[in-house]
C-alpha cells in the first residue's frame, strides 16, 4: 500500500497550496492598516501557510490509500449528466414533502418575528430561483439581469399604490404580467445572441433598470425609495389601528391584537403561492414546452434541426422566468413596506444565479434546498458577518470541485419498452 503512495506528488501539491494561500491571505491577513500606514504580520500569516501546506500534505497522501479512493469515487465527477433512474422507481419525496408541508402549516403557531421573517426572506429566494431556474438551468440561457424583473415586481406595488391606490391583492397579477412583458422584450433582440453575449445583454439591462429606478427622482423617489403597502384580507388590515378608514383585522374578529399576524398572512400568502409555482413548473419539465427547454440546452442548433421554433421557445423561457420574479418582488415590497434602487444590485443577480447552479442546474428540489441554505444560512451566521462573503466564496470552490452538478443533479425515471416493440 505505501508504494502506490506518490510523495513527491503530494509535496508538490502542499508546497502550490502553500503559495496560493500566500497570494490570497497575504494582503489580508499580513497587512493591517494603521490610519494612514500599515504594519506587518508576518506570524500570523505564516502560522495560516503552514496550517494550508500541512492539511494539503495530509489531505493528498489520505486521498491515496485505499480509503481516500473510495471516498473520491463517491463524489460525481464532471462528466455525468442526467441520472436516470430504474423504470417504476417512486421517489420517497411523496412521504417527505406532505411532511413538510404539515411542518410549515404549524410553523408559525410557534416562530418568533424575527424567525418568521428569515423564513419569508428563504421563501422570496426561493421564487427567485425557481424562476431563473427556467432560464438559466433549464433553457441554458445565461441571464445576468435577472433582477430587473424583481424589480419590476416591486416598484409596480410601490407605484401603483403611490399613483392609482392599487392594492396587495391587485398589484400581484399585474406585477407578474408587467414583468413578464419586460421579459419578452429582452428576449427579442437576445434571439441570436449565445453565452458571454447574451449574459453581457442581460447584466445592461438589469444596470439600465436599476439606473432609470435611481435616477428618476420624480417618478420613483429615486435613491430616497418609496413606501409600498402592507396586504390586507378582504379590506381588513393588520395593524394596530387602521388606515384610510378601514378596520383593523382585531377589531372585526373581537380577537386579541397579534404584531406577527401581518408576517403570518405574508407568510401563508408567500407559502400558497410557492406550492403553486412549484406545481407548475413540474408539469411545465414534463411538458413539450420543458423538452424543448432541455433541448435548447444541449444543443440549439440539433433543437432548430428538430423543427422546434427557437424563437418561442426563448421566449416562453424568459417570460414564465421574468413573471416568477415579479411575484417575488411584489412580496418583497410588501415585506419590507419599503422599497429603493439599492436592494435590486448586480449582487443579487449573482446570489440568484448561485442558488441555481449550487442546487443543480434544471433541479426543483436542489434550488429550494440551495435558497434556504444561502439566505438563511448569513442570517444565523451573524457572529462571522465580516467572513460571510469568504465563507460564500469558499463554499462555490468546494461546490464546483466536488459537485460540479449541484446538490441534486436532474434525474428522469426510465421507461420499460413495450412489447412487440423493437428496442
Amino acid at each position: 500500500m505505501t508504494s502506490s503512495i506518490d510523495i513527491k506528488r503530494s509535496l508538490l501539491d502542499a508546497v502550490l497550496a502553500g503559495l496560493v494561500a500566500l497570494i490570497v491571505f497575504g494582503p489580508i491577513v499580513g497587512i493591517v492598516l494603521d490610519g494612514y500606514s500599515f504594519n506587518l504580520q508576518p506570524e500570523r500569516l505564516g502560522l495560516i501557510v503552514a496550517v494550508v501546506v500541512l492539511g494539503r500534505l495530509v489531505l493528498s497522501l489520505f486521498l491515496q490509500t485505499a480509503s481516500g479512493k473510495r471516498i473520491l469515487d463517491g463524489f460525481e465527477g464532471s462528466g455525468s449528466g442526467v441520472h436516470v433512474l430504474p423504470p417504476g422507481y417512486r421517489s420517497r419525496l411523496r412521504w417527505i414533502v406532505p411532511l413538510l408541508v404539515v411542518a410549515a402549516v404549524i410553523f408559525p403557531l410557534f416562530a418568533s418575528k424575527y424567525l418568521l421573517t428569515v423564513v419569508i426572506l428563504g421563501l422570496i429566494y426561493v421564487l427567485l430561483g425557481l424562476g431563473l431556474n427556467i432560464v438559466v438551468g433549464l433553457a441554458g440561457l445565461l441571464d445576468l439581469g435577472y433582477v430587473a424583473f424583481y424589480a419590476i415586481g416591486a416598484y409596480g406595488l410601490a407605484l401603483g399604490y403611490h399613483y392609482l391606490d392599487l392594492g396587495f391583492w391587485t398589484v400581484l397579477p399585474l406585477a407578474a404580467l408587467a414583468a413578464a412583458v419586460a421579459g419578452a422584450i429582452l428576449g427579442f433582440p437576445v434571439l441570436r445572441m449565445h453565452g458571454d453575449y447574451l449574459a453581457i445583454v442581460t447584466l445592461g439591462f438589469g444596470e439600465i433598470i436599476r439606473l432609470v429606478l435611481n435616477n428618476w427622482l420624480s417618478f420613483t423617489g429615486g435613491p430616497n425609495g418609496m413606501s409600498a403597502p402592507a396586504p390586507t384580507l378582504f379590506g381588513l388590515e393588520f395593524g394596530r389601528r387602521a388606515k384610510d378608514g378601514g378596520v383593523p383585522y382585531h377589531e372585526f374578529f373581537g380577537v386579541a391584537y397579534n404584531p406577527n399576524m401581518k408576517f403570518i398572512f405574508i407568510y401563508a400568502a408567500l407559502f400558497l403561492v410557492v406550492l403553486l409555482v412549484l406545481y407548475v413548473k413540474h408539469r411545465l419539465t414534463r411538458m413539450p414546452v420543458g423538452r424543448a427547454w432541455e433541448a435548447l440546452r444541449e444543443d440549439e442548433i440539433a433543437c432548430r434541426a428538430m423543427g422546434l421554433n427557437h424563437v418561442l421557445v426563448k421566449l416562453s423561457a424568459f417570460t414564465l422566468g421574468a413573471s416568477t420574479a415579479g411575484l417575488a418582488g411584489v412580496f418583497f415590497a410588501t415585506y419590507q413596506g419599503f422599497v429603493n434602487p439599492s436592494s435590486f444590485t448586480f449582487f443579487e443577480s449573482a446570489l440568484i444565479l448561485a442558488i441555481v447552479v449550487l442546487g443543480g442546474m434544471g433541479s426543483t428540489l436542489g434550488v429550494v434546498i440551495a435558497a434556504f441554505v444561502l439566505t438563511v444560512a448569513p442570517e444565523l451566521l451573524r457572529a462571522f458577518a465580516d467572513y460571510r462573503v469568504l465563507l460564500f466564496g469558499v463554499l462555490m470552490v468546494l461546490m464546483m470541485i466536488w459537485r460540479p452538478r449541484g446538490l441534486i443533479r436532474i434525474s428522469r425515471t426510465g421507461v420499460e419498452p413495450r412489447k412487440g416493440v423493437a428496442p
